[in-house]
């Protein structure tokens, strides 16, 4: 996070901001610890498998990604694996590593159909290595955290979650006044000034028609409203499901919410992104990239991958397995 812009340091934001500052690292410090608790033996291969995509910001937040991985398990070898697109591909990467022991860890933020026959798919297909598929990231209190934090660097402040549940226009008048995380009033897409209601927040996702992501999707934006201290969070999809992000702030209006940001769930830039975050009447929060709590989830869920009995994971899987799983999911 960039130093802050106000130059008073009375300033109530300003107090506000350097306050979360403070709670991040200390958080950073205390609670994303119980989730690394030091650098064990080397282990099996960790292989982030990411989606793709056409927008090089992508592969390039990824990839700074991965060498935070590094600084917090420098004994596990980290590599990375794309399902399309981008290079290299999941089964390029894993026949590079040849034999031996992989655990696959998707960067993906809740079940689907990737989940379910695209990484099967790839571990059988690399028959001479032991491979173990993780759970995907979401849902996950990092995940919640993290999404809390970008909505915070994009211009939430905390009497947005204070004045959530009130009347729209109760307290309009004042909290216009405020200059905003940018030092500029908040404004319309059109650039005229919001009048200023209740808060809410739409949490854009890519979206699926398995109806598991959804309800994924759904358990997230529950955990942030509660992170946000009762913040109304409607999950809303770029594609393949209902409702849109357009819909989803029509319909948080319609309920009195006027001041409604939008908090991308993407793990990093790309089309769906940019086009929900273009929708945004008031400020749309990044991606959750490079944080370090995306960080210290994959290595939490590698983690949980090889203690998990070999049951709950894959294992060798052969082709007709994979098959059979590609076919329940459809």
């Amino acid at each position: 996070m960039t130093d802050s812009p106000y130059p008073d340091p009375e300033h109530r934001e300003y107090r506000e901001y350097r306050e979360y500052r403070e709670y991040r690292e200390d958080r950073e410090d205390r609670e994303y610890r119980k989730y690394d608790d030091g650098p064990p033996p080397a282990g099996p291969s960790l292989v982030v498998v990411a989606h793709g995509s056409r927008d090089p910001r992508s592969l390039a937040t990824i990839r700074t990604l991965l060498d935070r991985v590094r600084e917090l398990r420098p004994g596990v070898d980290v590599r990375l694996g794309h399902i399309e697109i981008d290079e290299p591909l999941l089964s390029d990467t894993l026949a590079g590593l040849g034999t031996g022991r992989a655990v696959l860890v998707p960067l993906l933020l809740s079940r689907g159909v990737h989940i379910k026959r695209d990484l099967p798919a790839a571990a059988a297909s690399a028959p001479r290595l032991d491979v173990r598929i993780a759970a995907p990231l979401g849902p996950h209190p990092l995940l919640v955290e993290t999404l809390y934090a970008r909505l915070v660097e994009a211009g939430w402040r905390m009497d947005d979650s204070e004045h959530a549940n009130e009347p729209d226009g109760e307290h309009a008048n004042e909290r216009d006044r405020a200059p905003s995380a940018t030092g500029t009033r908040a404004a319309t897409g059109h650039g005229t000034r919001t009048r200023r209601g209740a808060a809410g927040v739409v949490l854009a996702a890519a979206g699926s028609r398995d109806p598991q992501s959804a309800a994924d999707t759904r358990r997230t934006a529950d955990l942030l409203s509660e992170r946000l201290g009762g913040v109304p969070v409607v999950p809303a999809y770029a594609s393949a499901a209902s409702p849109t992000v357009p819909e989803a702030l029509r319909a948080l209006a319609a309920r009195g919410h006027h001041r409604t940001a939008v908090a991308s769930y993407f793990t990093a830039p790309g089309h769906f992104a940019a086009r929900s975050a273009a929708a945004a009447p008031w400020i749309a929060a990044e991606p959750l990239g490079a944080h370090p709590a995306m960080a210290r989830l994959l290595l939490h869920r590698y983690d949980q991958a090889l203690t998990a009995p070999h049951g709950t994971t894959h294992r060798r899987l052969t082709l007709l397995q994979a098959s059979c799983l590609q076919a329940s999911c459809l």
